[in-house]
């Protein structure tokens, strides 16, 4: 396998698989493993392959109404 079928690996975990960035950047450590430790084989340029970002997080900001009437609506449920 050559850089670009790993890349190519790598890009169809992402985007047909809907894979996360640490399930990606573990296939990409994986494949680093065979290739070193099992193959025996260096690949410096697997070395320069740019890992998965982990996406922001945009916490969810909820006005005081909002938190009144979920609250009120939890409660209600309750009773």
């Amino acid at each position: 396998m050559g850089a670009v079928e790993v890349e190519g690996f790598l890009s169809v975990l992402a985007v047909r698989g809907g894979v996360a960035a640490s399930t990606q950047n573990q296939a990409l450590s994986a494949l680093l493993f065979l290739y070193r430790e099992v193959l025996r084989i260096d690949l410096p340029w697997m070395e320069t392959m740019v890992r998965a970002k982990r996406s922001q997080r945009v916490p969810t900001v909820l006005a005081r109404e909002e938190v009144f009437e979920r609250s009120f609506k939890r409660a209600a449920l309750r009773s």
